[in-house]
């Protein structure tokens, strides 16, 4: 009987939505890009968070260099020290009164007190740390570790680095749906399936439900437990 190998490739992204961690506890291994190129529009550096009732951006301030650099090539701002406690205070003081508000700022402190100031580093650190407290065991792996891929793009990129991994199922967000062919993966002895999340909503104080916040939300109102439970609440499409 074949055993099932479930692959997943996401960008590095700071304090990401819970999809993001239901796609990672889903999959075998879960790849993390770190020879992709930086861009300002994504969520790598930066991500949402409830303040006063309605959403506001929590950026890492990064060291200015080119805009061609990959990830692992950035870095945070010389002025990260002091920026550092200021980004703490600020998410201190919107969830302050949130039920679950120290178990969610210790899983932050964890994160933001990672000794180095390289980008990528920095980030991969809090995907594991927050993975352990949500205890995914998943396989987290680093691209340009996992295969030599950064020549290649889009769909031969993926599939490239599925085959270096030797999966069976490549797992990709539903948004992506428009980029890839089954056919093509079908031709690599690879099925294609991707994750959509549930409408998942929760009290977020007395305001107005924002949906698909930082995971930081998510645990401020749900706990670490109750994290979890959200974990498997997401449907598969072909």
């Amino acid at each position: 009987m074949t055993v099932s190998r479930r692959v997943a490739i996401m960008q590095p992204y700071f304090m990401p939505y819970m999809g993001y961690w239901q796609l990672m506890n889903y999959v075998d291994k879960f790849v993390v890009y770190d020879d992709i190129q930086f861009t300002k529009k994504g969520w790598i550096h930066r991500n949402r968070y409830l303040n006063n009732g309605s959403d506001q951006m929590l950026t890492l301030p990064l060291k200015k260099d080119s805009d061609y650099l990959d990830v692992a090539e950035r870095y945070l701002s010389q002025t990260w020290p002091k920026e550092k406690d200021k980004l703490f205070r600020k998410v201190e003081a919107a969830y302050r009164k949130a039920p679950y508000f120290d178990e969610g700022i210790s899983v932050f402190r964890e994160c933001l007190n990672y000794p180095g100031d390289n980008l990528f580093e920095f980030i991969f650190h809090s995907i594991k740390v927050i993975g352990s407290y949500l205890g995914i065991e998943s396989e987290l792996l680093i691209s340009s570790e996992a295969a030599s891929t950064n020549h290649l793009k889009g769909e031969r990129r993926v599939i490239a680095i599925c085959n270096a991994l030797d999966a069976s199922e490549y797992v990709n967000p539903i948004g992506g749906k428009e980029l890839y062919a089954h056919e093509t993966f079908n031709e690599n002895d690879l099925s294609l399936k991707f994750h959509r999340i549930d409408e998942i909503v929760y009290q977020q104080f007395n305001s107005e439900f924002i949906s698909n916040l930082s995971i930081l939300d998510v645990l401020m109102f749900n706990g670490i437990a109750g994290t979890r439970n959200l974990l498997s609440r997401f449907s598969l499409d072909d």
